[in-house]
């Protein structure tokens, strides 16, 4: 607004729709011209029968409808024409809007790595780092101090080990020939007499019968 403007109160500058209220708009125009296409295709149908029912029968009537078909057939080519530019102009705007989020995004991510390291020092971190490095081979030095054990060195001659080893050996050898260590195993002895198998003896129900039926027959024979 220029100084004369201001002073004799001239127009104020009307601020812009915002890019969602654009995209909005643009929807809504879509939506009505979506309807009036649709509109125009029933008028156009509608038409289409008008002049096959007429015909020749009535061939003015006819081709008075064909025309008012044609008249809105190129309104419809000149809706598809406008919906096709809409269409456009609000997918850019579309992506448009999405670069300007993703920026102010990444902006305010990069605000927040600036401020989480205002206070960090990179030759701090490299010197906390060295420690580490350093306590880390301190602790590796204590575990294999504590691991090594000093009451039993690991200083024992194999090859005394393997001589002693060998005498061992040769003691059982020894031992194995001379019969000291062949084992023998102990046998229950042999009966000197014959084993006698007694025949089983008849119950007693069993002898009391025969003796009865031997009393009989003596008694018989006297």
């Amino acid at each position: 607004m220029s100084f004369l403007g201001k002073i004799f109160g001239g127009k104020k500058e009307e601020k812009g729709p915002t890019t969602h209220e654009a995209i909005q708009k643009l929807r809504e125009t879509e939506e009505l011209l979506i309807k009036k296409q649709e509109f125009l295709e029933k008028k156009i149908d509608l038409e289409v029968q008008t002049a096959r029912k007429h015909g020749t029968k009535n061939k003015r009537a006819a081709i008075a409808a064909l025309k008012r078909k044609k008249r809105y057939e190129k309104q419809l080519t000149q809706i598809d024409g406008t919906l096709t530019q809409i269409e456009a102009q609000r997918e850019a705007l579309e992506g448009a809007n999405t670069n300007a989020q993703v920026l102010n995004t990444m902006r305010e991510a990069a605000n927040a790595m600036k401020l989480a390291h205002k206070d960090i020092d990179v030759d701090k971190v490299h010197d906390i780092m060295d420690d580490i490095a350093e306590q880390h081979d301190i602790s590796r030095e204590i575990t294999e101090a504590i691991s090594n054990n000093v009451a039993f060195p690991n200083d024992i001659d194999e090859d005394e080990l393997e001589k002693e080893l060998e005498e061992l050996e040769q003691e059982d050898l020894d031992k194995e020939m001379l019969g000291i260590n062949v084992p023998t195993d102990t046998l229950p002895d042999v009966p000197a007499s014959e084993l006698v198998h007694d025949k089983p003896k008849p119950s007693k129900s069993k002898q009391t019968e025969d003796d009865d039926e031997l009393a009989q027959l003596q008694s018989w024979a006297t």
